[in-house]
């Protein structure tokens, strides 16, 4: 009986869609390891580990090894439920781990003669990527550029001990070093492309009583897990004036929540969305603004399905599932002209690209796409097609299986 073991902090994330087709496999076993933020999926055995970071603290480890020691206190936790299951009878015969965490270090160890693939999200890099690209805000220091590379100490490890590594995208392989490219796949995680769909009859009513919005209308929109620099937020929020002063019947919707996902807090310890709001006062009309913050999924997708325009901004970094999502609703994007986008729009074809530090640029982008949405109507259908094409969910999925299949046999 094959026997599947997923690996990640807070299951099923980028695992979702792979974990339950493996399920429905006829004979086949799906466990998965997570932390206490982990969820349950139909068909696959969770097991979750305590890990409390307040009681592992940093006192006396060098601060270049802070991230290291965490990653080793959660890597204990593994053993042990790791040898739990093994004394159990339970043999992986493939595993599929995000070492983001320190979850993957003893997995060879403990499982000598399973099959790993490991995720390949990113390889911190002190130069060439996010890391200093955005001189607006404080840099690091040599120290912190040395503290960064050795964030990789777990991922290298890992992926050395792999038999192979699995990238979303050929951005994200790249800024892997050239030695272990030729070890990293590049299969995205697979989109929805049935549940993103265009609807010309959405409707999203407001709360509050602030009115129902309808595709067709004006709406501009802005998506990010947390409103913060790494995703253009202050770029975007720059853009605001111009564009609602030369279209007097737009509004704005933004969702995303108040924390910080990859960057740095604000020097006083402000949000962004504060810091950004302050500096704009009495330039932007905020009664057409909406800060809807985290929304269930079928929010978000009513806020594409509504959108007349859709922009989407990134550092040189991972991107969001929300960028394809958006093209596959049928979203004009404007999106920053930074290589994760690159990879996935074609400027004029798929969405339209805007230097990312030009918020007068995106204004006027976004200006002439609400002067006659219409015109753009080519460039949306055929954003969708481009991600019906390589990224459906049920394609990406197949190829993630004949990827298993190749390297059982090899066993």
């Amino acid at each position: 009986m094959p026997t599947a073991l997923f690996v990640h902090n807070s299951f099923p994330a980028q695992y979702r869609h792979l974990a339950a087709a493996l399920a429905a496999r006829p004979g086949w076993r799906v466990f998965a390891f997570g932390s206490n933020t982990a969820q349950p999926l139909p068909g696959v055995t969770l097991l979750k580990y305590n890990f409390e970071p307040e009681l592992h603290g940093a006192e006396g480890v060098h601060p270049f090894a802070r991230r290291f020691n965490s990653e080793c206190y959660r890597a204990e936790q593994l053993v042990y439920l790791s040898n739990a299951v093994r004394s159990s009878g339970v043999e992986p015969d493939i595993i599929y781990a995000h070492p983001g965490w320190g979850e993957t270090l003893p997995l060879r160890t403990i499982f000598p003669q399973a099959k790993i693939v490991m995720f390949c999200e990113f390889y911190y890099r002190a130069h060439g990527a996010d890391v200093g690209f955005d001189t607006e805000f404080p840099q690091f220091g040599m120290d912190g550029l040395v503290r960064i590379e050795m964030n990789n100490a777990t991922m290298a490890l890992s992926l050395l001990q792999a038999d192979c590594g699995v990238a979303p995208t050929e951005w994200q392989r790249s800024v892997y070093p050239p030695e272990m490219h030729g070890k990293i796949k590049v299969i995205h995680d697979g989109i929805d492309v049935e549940g993103a769909s265009p609807d010309p009859t959405a409707q999203l009513v407001l709360s509050g009583g602030a009115g129902t919005l309808r595709a067709g209308e004006k709406i501009i929109t802005y998506v990010a897990r947390n409103l913060e620099p790494y995703r253009g937020f202050h770029i975007f929020m720059r853009s605001l004036p111009e564009v609602l002063d030369a279209h007097r019947d737009a509004r704005v919707l933004i969702v995303g929540g108040n924390d910080v996902s990859y960057g740095r807090r604000s020097v006083d310890g402000r949000s962004w969305r504060e810091v950004f709001t302050t500096d704009l006062a009495g330039q932007l009309d905020m009664s057409r603004v909406f800060f809807l913050g985290p929304v269930p999924r079928k929010a978000f997708l009513k806020v594409l399905q509504v959108s007349a325009v859709h922009a989407y901004l990134t550092y040189p970094f991972v991107l969001s599932w929300s960028l394809l999502e958006a093209m596959s609703a049928g979203c004009l994007v404007v999106g920053s002209d930074t290589a994760p986008v690159r990879e996935v729009i074609s400027d004029g074809r798929t969405g339209l690209l805007t230097p990312f530090f030009s918020h007068r640029y995106l204004a006027q982008r976004m200006i002439q796409v609400l002067d006659n949405p219409r015109a753009f109507d080519g460039i949306r259908r055929e954003a969708r097609a481009s991600v019906v094409r390589r990224y459906a969910v049920a394609d990406c999925v197949q190829r993630q299986l004949a990827l298993a299949d190749d390297l059982l046999t090899l066993r």
